[in-house]
């Protein structure tokens, strides 16, 4: 039975073969390693991945693709809303130390659900996600670039991040409005400690008006939460290096111990 793309979950199928192959490349696979799929839809990527690892656990919101690929007993299918999913009890369920995770992210959510991950990045070996490129273009963006902003600065804390693959609407069936990349995200070993809940409030403070000096925004931010040191406020957000926010969270962290 043909499935008609459902547009509240943002269905956009792969369905060039030359850009699955070169996804698979890119991901290389090797018998016996753990990985996860986020949004197996109609098994482009599934079925190159199961001939390569002999075993896949999938995470599909779509009832009826997830009654489908129940019928492959390769697959373990659990259905339900990867916002919902605890990617630390997979990895105990499967006795992986850590586990592989990849997918062509609903672009409606993807954001939420690369703030969703961070919260697991310890259990993560490593990821490999079909996004829209704007948004890839935001994660890997240099400190006083245009795309710089929250998101590069809570993902680049916790990855190392590249764009490895331009994906054209052509590849999609229905095709997107937009072009596409595929974004490789490494966990770092050692990343600075930190409160990723303080980091997130202060980076979105920071950011809320990105055209002004950061007095205006984030002065008053740092007021209510008693911080008395030197911070630099002559300058915008886009101008301040992820290691100076994550230091001005630990200061903020200290201050209030």
């Amino acid at each position: 039975m043909q499935h008609i793309p459902r547009k509240r979950f943002g269905q956009h199928f792969l369905r060039d073969a030359a850009i699955i192959d070169a996804i698979v490349r890119a991901i290389q696979p090797r018998p016996g390693q753990v990985m996860v799929e986020i949004g197996p839809g109609l098994a482009a990527l599934t079925q190159p991945l199961l001939e390569r690892l002999g075993a896949l656990t999938v995470i599909e919101l779509d009832r009826d693709l997830a009654a489908q690929l129940r019928r492959n007993p390769q697959l373990s299918v659990i259905e339900s809303d990867v916002l919902k999913v605890d990617f630390a009890q997979i990895a105990s369920a499967l006795a992986a130390i850590k586990i592989r995770i990849c997918g062509n992210l609903p672009y409606n959510i993807s954001t939420p659900i690369l703030f969703h991950l961070l919260a697991f990045a310890e259990v993560i070996e490593d990821q490999h996600f079909m996004l829209q490129k704007e948004v890839v273009d935001r994660m890997v963006a240099p400190c006083d670039s245009a795309a710089y902003g929250r998101l590069s600065v809570m993902l680049q804390w916790r990855y190392a991040m590249e764009d490895v693959l331009f994906v054209p609407p052509a590849s999609f069936d229905p095709p997107p409005r937009v072009d596409s990349s595929v974004v490789r995200m490494l966990p770092l070993a050692t990343p600075a400690p930190v409160n990723a809940a303080l980091l997130s409030q202060l980076v979105q403070a920071a950011f809320s008006q990105r055209r002004k000096l950061l007095r205006h925004p984030l002065a008053p931010w740092l007021a209510t939460h008693g911080y008395g040191g030197d911070f630099d406020l002559q300058r915008r957000a886009q101008e301040v290096p992820v290691q100076e926010y994550v230091q001005l969270a630990q200061a903020l962290t200290a201050a209030s111990a």
